[in-house]
């Protein structure tokens, strides 16, 4: 009996080995790529995300530095939401200014800019594929509850994309 426990043993070993190689290196290599996204107001009130796709490749190390340039308070501030692409990568650290929060793989909720100032977010991307982002009102901004999740339709949004080849 332990022979056949430790014969199926190695061959899921060998199986799942052969499936699932190992990385090639460290995946969160220093320094990560910088890649900035610039969120604004354009002249009728609407976000302007430049660029509005941004191409990333899986496995390599990125700081994805999130510029608002133009908030003038809470209620002009933007709500930046990219839960596909969090839930498909590695996430790594946060930097809200000076502060850094190490979150070593888990995620969080949104980013939003209620002054003018930027956030970094340093992550690996693990799964291919096109990923949608949001960037909205804030919801007091509707009046919807403080740290509501999801597009707040009342108000003025647009989505980006990240594409992880």
């Amino acid at each position: 009996m332990r022979i056949i426990t430790k014969l199926i043993f190695l061959i899921s070993l060998f199986f799942f080995n052969s499936i699932f190689p190992d990385s090639k290196g460290n995946l969160a290599q220093y320094p990560p790529k910088n890649k900035d996204i610039t969120i604004s107001t354009k002249a009728d009130g609407m976000p302007s995300i430049e660029p509005s796709e941004i191409d990333l490749y899986t496995g390599n190390y990125y700081r994805l530095n999130i510029n608002c340039t133009d908030v003038k308070d809470d209620l002009t501030g933007w709500r930046i939401e990219m839960n596909e692409l969090l839930g498909n990568s590695h996430l790594r650290l946060v930097t809200v200014g000076d502060i850094e929060i190490h979150l070593q793989g888990l995620s969080f909720n949104a980013i939003e800019c209620d002054e003018i100032g930027f956030a970094h977010v340093s992550l690996v991307p693990i799964k291919p594929g096109k990923y949608r982002f949001y960037v909205g009102n804030v919801p007091s901004a509707v009046g919807r509850p403080i740290g509501e999740a999801g597009i707040q339709e009342e108000g003025k949004f647009d989505f980006g994309y990240f594409v992880v080849k």
